[in-house]
């Protein structure tokens, strides 16, 4: 039986769409319910319906356009009607537009307009965003102490539980990136472990995912990795039904997990992924290309991004300003140490000494501190070097980082070396290597160790050392009884349930070298036809958008508004990429293509997991198994030739 377009019917019909994750059914039942209300002559209510299309969008989608679009139908409908509710609504849409657009000037007005409204209306979603509107023009006009202070109190208004579930959890979030803004490490933290424990239970939405990239990102610099890239996998899967364009957010994160573990594989393939939604992939994918040993195209990349920055409206990162350029500019200097670039490398820490003058934090004094000292590396001048890198080395281990403490420590060891103190410069690298090996960089470690060894000139074997044969292979051994694995080697062992990543890493270690195709690795239950790319809702949606977005960009080429031009056009190349890949041959919809990606997130989340409750009784295997098992469209197992193991594998 068909639900009657009732207003009451329709409310409900899209609260409950998206509490059950069908955001386009959703948003497409406040969209019905703003024609039946203006039908009924109902102009407020209907510029209410309107208010709340605006938010979800503005919310989960990055498309400014058909925000604006909502935005403009709402204050239609209210015409000259007094100061309300709605219009609480409509001022907090309004300064995040403004804000997210790159305009702080024009957001401050609203913002506070949105607060004093919705205190006055008890309007929960004005008043918690309102706040950490302004709290967030307040650093980025400099006053970060104000910023973070602001924060702290909103923050306490959430553990007192003064907003409702919703609103709570879009502010918590809002809250967190806030702080991941300008570095602020600690309190992110410290929010992020205050939203985990309120979300059980008590999350709506996307919020769940949400704060799984937040958990995702902490990881990231506290590892340990595998870990990290657990959450960011399956944030992923949980916000994939949510975010449109700001999807790109989570497979960002994906990327810059992936390239920390030496994964460049699967941190192209995130970062590409991302790229394609519109959403930029740098610094990370610079990165990659420098892993792979391309620094100038790794330049040109960074630098391209840093002259003409995609324009995307970032929560997580600062959309506008000096903030935004910060991790370009730390991936600059890293780019510039290997290319010898000494312009480049001094021009980097410039700029970053200056952005953590106006923004101070630990993460920024460090980051900004480490360019300096691979700037005096680049000049020539070693004892340059040594106190900013000693400075980057203290910040990075008070923020609990150890990959970044590491690769401090190795930057630092040069320095020390270049001034003549080989033994202090072996000492940063061997802290260097357990770092890397702590956090789950193994590649890492071993080129530290590589550096070690060129650096320590071992002593002259006896003549029988010379003659003794090499060491043979240690025995490990991985064995199935009943619904339990026995894993060892030499005399530690341990029983592991039967999971289906034991499984997985049984395959992978009986064939060590060997690449195995995740769809191989899957099974047929993970291969099937596949769902349609966009399904008939979501398409209808996104061709309304569109729409919007084209009389967004008529009214921005009417005004001159460059600026809003080149956003409009950013959003209508992302619809139109949308619903091109959605439909096939003869208007037909496309199945989706996603099986691969879909077979390598469940293979990666079973092997990772598997591996983490193996690191929980054998921490030394466990780290052997981190290192060795490579992850991505193809995963192998590739001990390092120095500490092979020999496996004896009973299935």
């Amino acid at each position: 039986m068909t639900t009657p377009d009732t207003p009451a019917a329709l409310e409900a019909r899209a609260v409950e769409a998206y509490g059950a994750g069908e955001f386009e059914a959703s948003v497409s039942a406040w969209e019905r319910l703003y024609d039946v209300q203006t039908a009924a002559g109902e102009p407020v209510d209907a510029a209410r319906a309107a208010a709340m299309v605006a938010i979800n969008l503005l919310c989960e989608t990055g498309l400014m356009a058909p925000v604006r679009g909502w935005t403009a139908r709402a204050k239609r409908s209210l015409g000259d009607a007094p100061a309300g509710p709605v219009h609480a609504l409509l001022a907090i849409v309004a300064a995040y537009e403004r804000f997210l657009s790159g305009d702080p000037e024009s957001a401050l007005e609203p913002a506070l307009e949105a607060v004093e409204l919705g205190q006055r209306f008890g309007v929960a979603p004005a008043q918690g965003l309102g706040r950490t509107a302004l709290a967030r023009l307040a650093i980025h006009a400099g006053d970060v102490d104000r910023g973070i202070a602001m924060l702290d109190e909103l923050a306490a208004d959430l553990e007192a539980g003064a907003f409702d579930p919703l609103t709570t959890g879009n502010v918590y979030c809002e809250l967190i990136c806030a702080a991941q803004w300008v570095g602020r490490h600690d309190r992110a933290r410290e929010w992020t472990e205050t939203m985990d424990r309120w979300r059980q239970g008590r999350a709506f939405g996307g919020t769940n995912g949400r704060c799984r990239i937040h958990r995702a990102e902490l990881l990231r610099v506290s590892g340990p990795a595998a870990a990290a890239e657990e959450e960011a996998l399956a944030a992923c899967v949980e916000l994939r039904p949510w975010m449109r364009r700001e999807f790109g957010w989570p497979l960002v994160e994906l990327g810059n997990i992936r390239l920390l573990r030496g994964d460049l594989v699967g941190a192209e393939e995130a970062y590409l992924e991302a790229h394609e939604r519109a959403w930029s992939p740098q610094p990370g994918l610079a990165l990659v290309r420098l892993a792979q040993g391309r620094a100038d195209v790794a330049e040109e990349m960074v630098r391209g991004e840093i002259e003409y920055p995609m324009e995307v409206p970032w929560k997580e990162r600062p959309p506008f300003g000096d903030l935004r350029l910060a991790p370009l500019l730390a991936a600059r200097s890293e780019i510039a140490e290997v290319r010898g670039d000494r312009a480049g490398a001094d021009a980097a820490a410039e700029e970053l000494t200056a952005i953590q003058a106006r923004y101070p934090s630990p993460g920024m004094r460090a980051t900004a501190a480490l360019a300096r000292a691979r700037a005096a590396l680049v000049a020539g001048t070693p004892h340059a070097a040594v106190e900013p890198a000693q400075t980057a080395v203290a910040c990075w281990a008070d923020l609990g980082a150890p990959y970044d403490v590491a690769t401090a420590r190795v930057v630092l060891g040069h320095a020390l070396r270049g001034t003549g103190a080989e033994d202090l410069a072996s000492m940063e690298w061997r802290s260097a290597v357990a770092g890397f090996r702590e956090f789950g960089a193994g590649h890492r470690a071993a080129a530290v160790e590589v550096l070690l060894g060129a650096g320590e000139q071992a002593p002259a074997p006896s003549a029988s050392q010379a003659a003794a044969p090499s060491v043979s292979p240690a025995e490990a051994f991985l064995v199935r009884s009943g619904d339990r694995w026995e894993i060892g080697c030499r005399d530690r062992r341990a029983w592991v349930p039967d999971l289906k990543g034991v499984h997985l890493l049984a395959t992978l270690v009986a064939e060590p070298g060997r690449e195995f195709h995740v769809l191989d690795l899957a099974g047929a239950g993970i291969v099937e036809a596949g769902l349609p790319v966009l399904d008939d809702e979501a398409r209808a949606a996104y061709r309304r958008r569109l729409a919007d977005v084209e009389d967004d960009l008529a009214e921005a080429e009417r005004d001159n508004d460059e600026a809003r031009r080149i956003l409009a056009e950013r959003d209508r190349d992302y619809l139109m990429a949308e619903l091109s890949s959605a439909v096939g041959l003869g208007g037909r919809s496309r199945r989706s293509a996603g099986t691969v990606e879909r077979a390598r997130t469940s293979v990666t989340r079973s092997l990772r997991y598997a591996l983490a409750r193996i690191s929980e009784q054998l921490p030394d295997l466990g780290g052997h198994l981190d290192a060795a098992v490579r992850t991505g469209t193809c995963c192998s197992y590739r001990p390092d030739p120095v500490t092979p193991l020999d496996w004896r594998v009973t299935n």
